[in-house]
């Protein structure tokens, strides 16, 4: 490990240890809701198996031809899919040619409870994409604009290593939050920020009891 991964790494062990808020305001309609979904991470973990194993993990090629560096998968009615004709949802899986897998209920529970705890009562996600991400990977700036329902929030649950999530403007040159986001934290904007650009900066090597020398990420929307 580099001495700047070290530092990343604990730097964030460091801001663990610190009290939090219940609720810490981003911006307008944007929230990070610290340990929002701590009790229930367990039951989320072991309801992914199965999603896994229907459809496993890939790493997605972009329009321009590079493989992301971060595994994915999806749940739900819809599946986020990324290749060579661009970005879109889809009702099939490209690898298996079947459905995606639907989304387990507590899946949708955590996701409807934390929009509605954010402001966003009657939040019901069609789809949810899962990541992984090991030591060094990342995900730029961009936003999420490929759903027909942008009144509807983006829902993102944080499982596994400590990272620190970047938070922008409506603009991809504006001024950048980096936000530590800790095992079981629940990030949710939607309104006014809808749009806003958004990414992870690259994970700090470490190990997590429950999912070793990764971190998962939930991201639930509305697609249609």
């Amino acid at each position: 490990m580099s001495g700047r991964a070290r530092s990343r790494r604990d730097d964030l062990a460091t801001q663990s240890l610190l009290p939090r808020a219940a609720l810490e305001r981003i911006a307008d309609d944007a929230l990070l809701l610290p340990g929002a979904a701590l009790d229930a991470a367990p039951a989320l973990l072991t309801a992914l198996q199965p999603v896994i194993a229907a459809a496993p993990w890939r790493h997605m090629l972009t329009p321009g031809g590079a493989h992301m560096s971060v595994a994915m998968s999806n749940c739900g009615q819809l599946g986020w899919v990324s290749d060579r004709r661009g970005y879109r949802y889809d009702a099939v899986d490209p690898d298996t040619g079947t459905p995606w897998p639907p989304m387990p209920a507590v899946l949708r529970a955590v996701a409807e409870r934390c929009a509605a705890l954010a402001g966003f009562a009657g939040f019901k996600p069609d789809a949810c994409l899962v990541n992984r991400y090991a030591p060094g990977t990342r995900l730029s700036l961009h936003q999420d604009r490929n759903e027909q329902d942008l009144l509807a929030p983006v829902v993102s649950v944080s499982l596994g290593l400590p990272v620190r999530f970047l938070f922008g403007g409506l603009r991809r040159a504006d001024a950048v939050q980096r936000l530590a986001l800790m095992h079981g934290d629940v990030v949710v904007w939607g309104g006014r920020q809808r749009l806003a650009f958004h990414g992870v900066a690259p994970l700090a090597d470490g190990e997590h009891a429950l999912t070793g020398r990764c971190r998962i990420n939930l991201t639930f929307r509305k697609a249609l």
